[in-house]
């Protein structure tokens, strides 16, 4: 009775060895070891963790789903899976492939807002890269050139205001549109468009220094009005000193109470160039036309970079009430309605 009771031990001591040496080599030892190839390896949202070891297993990540599965559920990893795109390899073990996943580190791809782009401009751009539809931007941003205490037909954007103070000086009838920093950001394919605005908000918000809003302020302006103004320096006009020069008069203009009357606001509203412009197109009724109504427009015309709006702060003051740019990008100056109208006459027609 002894030998077998001894034996039989020894049978489970075998065995559990067995299932251990199983278990670990399934687990920690990479099913090829050394590969170098990356495989494209996608995490759907919502996706179960049995159908995401069902596709380790058949993309040849994995050696066992069961035992993915297993190892999740005991590093406490299954709800900690994130959606996204992922270059994995064969010589990764399940752990290093779990830490991946539950990471979110993801396979980023660079994206450029340029400075001066509309939220039409961005919402073609992540339209043409495969990302989303225009719109799905705008549901988020809010419409270009939409006034939201005039209408009721279009989802109201999301209210980022709670975690980004800057954004409570914003009218709430207006879009996100001048706030959306121009930059180069490393994103998530996959991530969703309220994330990716999140990120773009954060990065304006850390280039908008405590030291110029403090220079805002002493002008008694707020960043929404100097938003504004610099969306206008920025659509019209490229060297730093001749916005400054743009902003005084401006600046003097909407102190003295002239109409503003800059082009870009309806290039902005219409899409044409300022060539293309009509009498018709003066009279748009719109907040955003500066021809029609005084004043700065309801908000910013496009998303200005920290230059145009460092001019908007730090403007010049000059004997100019009037200026224009040329067709080569010159911007002719002059003090008075005589001299600006022959200087159209000279540079435009």
């Amino acid at each position: 009775m002894r030998k077998f009771s001894k034996k039989y031990y020894i049978l489970i001591i075998l065995v559990l060895i067995l299932i251990g040496a199983w278990l670990w080599q399934g687990i920690y030892l990479p099913k090829e070891p050394g590969t170098q190839t990356e495989i494209l390896f996608s995490v759907e949202k919502g996706q179960s963790l049995r159908d995401i070891a069902s596709d380790l297993e058949k993309q040849g990540l994995v050696k066992s789903r069961f035992l993915f599965e297993l190892s999740a559920l005991a590093l406490n990893s299954a709800r900690k899976l994130q959606a996204g795109k992922y270059n994995l390899t064969s010589s990764m073990n399940i752990p290093q492939i779990l830490n991946k996943l539950t990471q979110g580190d993801t396979i980023k791809e660079k994206i450029t807002i340029i400075e001066g782009w509309d939220l039409r401009d961005i919402g073609w751009y992540f339209e043409n890269k495969g990302m989303f539809q225009a719109e799905e931007l705008f549901e988020v941003t809010g419409f270009p050139a939409v006034d939201y205490t005039k209408v009721s037909d279009l989802p109201q954007p999301m209210d980022f205001s709670e975690e980004f103070e800057f954004l409570k000086e914003k009218p709430n009838e207006v879009s996100l549109e001048g706030y959306l920093f121009p930059d180069t950001y490393e994103i998530d394919p996959a991530a969703p468009v309220g994330e990716i605005v999140r990120k773009m908000l954060q990065n304006f918000e850390q280039k908008i220094t405590p030291d110029l809003r403090e220079e805002i302020a002493s002008q008694g302006k707020t960043l929404h009005e100097v938003l504004t103004m610099a969306s206008l320096l920025e659509d019209e006009i490229k060297s730093y000193e001749d916005r400054q020069v743009a902003a005084g008069i401006l600046w003097k203009r909407l102190r003295s109470g002239w109409p503003l009357q800059v082009d870009a606001t309806l290039t902005y509203l219409t899409g044409k160039a300022s060539s293309e412009l009509t009498k018709e197109d003066m009279n748009i009724d719109s907040p955003w036309n500066t021809y029609k109504y005084y004043g700065l427009p309801l908000g910013p015309i496009c998303n200005p970079g920290l230059e145009a709006i460092r001019a908007a702060v730090y403007y010049k003051d000059s004997p100019y009430w009037f200026y224009l740019t040329t067709p080569e990008g010159e911007v002719i100056f002059s003090k008075t309605l005589r001299e600006h109208n022959i200087a159209r006459a000279k540079y435009l027609q």
